[in-house]
């Protein structure tokens, strides 16, 4: 098998001073999957991404809003689209940077669809939020999208995007909403308690495009057991019935109990299950055809690092052993990189990943209301039995 990550160091190019998305956490990630020797496995290529072009960025964001980005930062004062505001400070080579990481995505895109590679990656990616014409949640450029739009001027006929971030995918649901090609599935804590307030399960897609948005919104509260449950309940029969040609996987940390901006409250485990879940539809329908990138998370030293080391692990290969202990060099780095934090010591925390399946009538709690909810809202879209076990 062969993987490609896509990495530069020129993706740590931006200062947003104690802003939550710090750039620390994708440093301490490559910092520690070199360390576990995960970027040193046969098969890997590592790729040095160039910047999205301006016709690329084009094909899902506007013009004047390519052109808002590039001036912000030489205008103390400027507003709109968005930008010079608390969630999305201007920064310096603000374009520069945000056309970079979009360009990483596109190359990770471009090397499994090419068949350079069967799996590839780019952890700085995944800025799902932003839209069209506006900055939104800490994101400027979607590149995500971006690289979806370019799978399909290639050809690309069916591509499934899974989120699991905490926060809902509405950025790339908003720019394929009508699109059939794209089937966007999203688990996120649901939109009455979180940024950005949109996932319910009635969000279905357009009106040419029934059934190509998924959106399982979830309670606070809703730890590894009960999120697994969730994913298995509703991701696995609505993906195998869209029958992608490729995976994107939107692989955000925010879901740990840690996180310091939302309210789920799953392991490291339960994120490493989630994210072997998602390889695993790939390599059943689209012989293992996947993207990965990063997303949110917040928690910079105490689970970010871990659960990207994870993800890195699962696009290059076989699946670090949780109970891996951390290199004593790693945690003496990011003891200095970020000081004061709890610098955890194996790639654990000990979490529980198994669960009990979904059974119809099992809606008692809010957690099996809300799948019940989702099936009900998609199911039948998709040919499928909301009230049937086996769909």
């Amino acid at each position: 098998m062969t993987a490609t990550v896509v990495w530069s160091d020129a993706l740590l190019g931006y200062d947003m001073g104690d802003h939550p998305l710090n750039p620390v956490r994708v440093e301490l990630t490559m910092a520690l999957a070199r360390a576990l020797g995960v970027l040193d496995r046969p098969g890997v290529e590592l790729v040095v991404p160039e910047p999205a072009t301006e016709a690329e960025l084009l094909r899902v964001h506007r013009r004047d809003y390519l052109d808002a980005v590039r001036a912000a930062p030489d205008d103390p004062f400027f507003r709109g689209y968005g930008l010079n505001t608390p969630d999305n400070p201007v920064f310096d080579h603000m374009h520069e940077v945000s056309a970079l990481v979009c360009g990483a995505t596109l190359a990770a895109a471009r090397a499994v669809w090419s068949g350079r590679a069967q799996r590839a990656v780019n952890v700085a990616g995944g800025l799902h939020h932003a839209m069209p014409a506006r900055a939104a949640g800490f994101c400027v450029y979607d590149d995500p999208a971006v690289a979806i739009a370019d799978l399909l001027a290639q050809g690309a006929e069916r591509i499934a995007y899974i989120d699991v971030d905490v926060h809902h995918g509405d950025g790339v649901q908003e720019i394929f909403y009508d699109d059939p090609r794209v089937l966007t599935v999203s688990l996120h804590e649901g939109p009455l308690t979180l940024f950005p307030g949109t996932g319910y399960v009635e969000e279905t897609g357009g009106p040419k495009a029934e059934g190509s948005a998924v959106n399982v919104p979830l309670p606070p509260g809703t730890g590894d057991a009960g999120w697994l449950r969730a994913f298995h309940a509703v991701v696995p029969s609505v993906v195998r019935a869209f029958r992608p040609q490729l995976v994107v996987l939107q692989a955000g940390a925010d879901t740990h109990r840690l996180d310091p901006l939302a309210n789920l409250r799953l392991s490291v485990d339960g994120q490493r299950a989630a994210q072997l879940a998602v390889r695993a539809l790939a390599d059943e329908l689209c012989e293992g055809r996947l993207v990965a990138t990063g997303g949110g998370g917040y928690a910079l030293v105490e689970v970010v690092p871990r659960a990207w080391t994870h993800l890195l692990a699962m696009v290059t290969g076989e699946p670090l052993d949780p109970a891996t202990p951390l290199p004593e060099s790693w945690r003496a780095f990011a003891a200095a990189r970020v000081p004061g934090r709890d610098v955890p010591t194996t790639l654990t925390d000990g979490g529980d990943v198994a669960y009990t399946a979904w059974q119809p009538g099992s809606d008692g709690d809010r957690l099996d209301q809300a799948i019940m909810a989702a099936r009900r809202a998609v199911f039948p879209l998709h040919g499928l039995d909301p009230h049937d076990p086996r769909d």
